[in-house]
Formats: structure tokens, C-alpha cells, sequence
């Protein structure tokens, strides 16, 4: 069985599309999880009229994606989770394509990247999560065009929540006393963090470019102010939890110079508070 976990908040102009484009794809075994984070413009009302297959979950706040999708594979049945943003359109086949992938996957495979698009389904949103030298995290081929380059199937860091396939017996092993998605990460980066727990422990992420999706990216409409404090921290907190503790002595000096520059900015231009999202906590 496959178990989808779409994460809703304020999503009642994009849910219509993303749930259509999994129903649509006539995949039988299928099981599919709505998790909303205290949507106040009628998704979850317009979900329980109109997606009775779905089983919906409601909290009262925004707990934050990371929650919500621990939510959602607490109580997923399937062997394998496919996670989706709400603004995330299925390419039809897209179900069927990743799951024979996957089926015929190496034990060792415990996460699987589709190949994810932009809206106007030309240009590259993800192929998968880099990792530079310098610890910065990226979207492999993010903003160019979509080209053959990017039709190789090849092993990467790690894969993008916003469509991403994982085994669920990996999840259940980097599963922490934080969550499988650590919870603390609130969104941003958190993608990034279970990857490298997984990596640490062996298992791998490939990419695999037939099954393809569209994604029109910050479909909760963050503001500029909190995602970049978001990014800075999250990233600090990723590095600390996961690099290997040498090494981060060894790089501290470049770290300095990479990163002080950007706290003092935030530090004087935000004043260094955290975002006033319900149910955050950075500690």
C-alpha cells in the first residue's frame, strides 16, 4: 500500500487541484491522509464534502509542516509515504511510475525523488536536495529549463518533502524523540535534516525523473521576514545535529565568515525574533 500525506493551511484555492490529480491516477492501493494546520478559509469544510476517501485530520493551530506530517505517518498504513504541499499537481501515471521504481528498489533505497516542476511545468523546482562543502543546502536544478540532463536517474543527498517517496522502515529507524520530521525545525530545512539522519544510517535517496509533478511553491504565503530567519536557523541546527563534530571545528573559521555576516543582518534588521507562528518553539 501507498500512503499520501498532503499538508493543508489556508489551502482552499489549491487543495481542489492536488487531491483531484491523486484520485485520478486509478492506483488501487491506495491511502490518502489530509493533515490541516488550523485552516480558517473552509479547506477542511470543503474537504469533508468533497473527499470522503480522504481521511482528514484537523488541528486547532498552526503546529507547523513538520508536525502535521509526522501526524500523517503516525497513523499511514503504507510500506512506502508519499508526501505532498497542497499546491503539488500529480502528472497523471505519475503513482504507478514511482511505485514500480520503488518496488524493484534495492533494500538500501529509502527515499525516492521524483522529478518536480514549476507550475508552468517548463522550468526545474527540484531534483532532489544538494549539499555543498560549505553546508549550504540546495535544489538540484532549481530554475532551469527542463532538459535531458535532468532525465538521468542517479543517487542524490536527498529528497524534497514537497513530493517526496519513502520507505516507511526508514522512517520508523531515524525516528527520534523530535519526530521523523524533527518537529523543532517548524518548515524549511527539515527535508534536508531527515535525509542526512537517514544518510548517516546507511540508507539512500535516488532520483528518478519519469514521474513527474508541479509545484507552485509557498502555497502558505510566508512572509519574507520569518523564512529567512527560518532558513539561518534551521540550517544552523541541521549542521550541529548531523555534520561530525571535527569537522565543524575544522570549518568553523569559514562558517564564521559565511554566516556572521548574515546573523548580524538579521540580527539588525529583525531584531533576531523568531516567527510568530502558533505552536512554534525554537528550543
Amino acid at each position: 500500500m501507498l500512503s499520501v500525506i498532503v499538508t493543508t493551511f489556508d489551502s482552499a484555492k489549491f487543495i481542489k487541484p492536488c487531491l483531484d490529480s491523486i484520485f485520478n491516477q486509478g492506483y488501487g492501493d491506495l491511502q490518502v491522509i489530509v493533515v490541516d494546520n488550523g485552516s480558517k478559509d473552509g479547506t477542511c469544510d470543503f474537504i469533508k464534502v468533497n473527499y470522503s476517501k480522504a481521511r482528514l485530520i484537523t488541528n486547532k493551530n498552526n503546529l507547523g509542516a513538520c508536525h502535521a506530517k509526522n501526524q500523517g505517518i503516525e497513523i499511514a498504513s503504507g510500506e512506502w509515504i508519499l508526501t505532498l504541499d497542497c499546491d503539488v499537481v500529480l502528472e497523471d501515471g505519475f503513482i504507478g511510475e514511482i511505485m514500480e521504481f520503488a518496488n524493484n528498489s534495492k533494500d538500501s533505497i529509502g527515499m525516492i525523488q521524483p522529478k518536480i516542476l514549476t507550475q508552468g511545468k517548463k522550468e526545474i523546482y527540484s531534483c532532489g536536495i544538494g549539499l555543498s562543502w560549505l553546508s549550504r543546502f540546495h535544489d538540484i536544478g532549481r530554475g532551469f529549463t527542463d532538459t535531458q540532463r535532468f532525465d538521468v536517474s542517479l543517487p542524490v543527498f536527498g529528497a524534497c518533502c514537497a513530493a517526496a517517496l519513502y520507505r516507511r522502515k526508514m522512517l520508523e529507524e531515524v525516528k527520534d524523540s523530535h519526530g521523523y520530521f524533527d518537529r523543532r525545525f517548524f518548515f524549511l530545512f527539515e527535508d534536508a535534516d531527515l535525509s542526512w539522519r537517514a544518510q548517516k544510517r546507511g540508507w539512500l535517496c535516488m532520483y528518478y525523473p519519469k514521474p513527474r509533478c508541479f509545484h507552485r511553491g509557498n502555497s502558505s504565503s510566508t512572509d519574507k521576514k520569518n523564512r529567512q530567519i527560518l532558513s539561518f536557523g534551521n540550517r544552523q541546527l541541521a549542521i550541529f545535529k548531523n555534520q561530525n563534530p571535527i569537522l565543524i571545528l575544522l570549518m568553523f573559521p569559514l562558517y564564521l565568515v559565511y554566516d556572521l555576516p548574515r546573523f548580524l543582518m538579521l540580527a539588525v534588521k529583525f531584531k533576531c525574533k523568531f516567527p510568530k507562528f502558533s505552536g512554534y518553539n525554537p528550543r
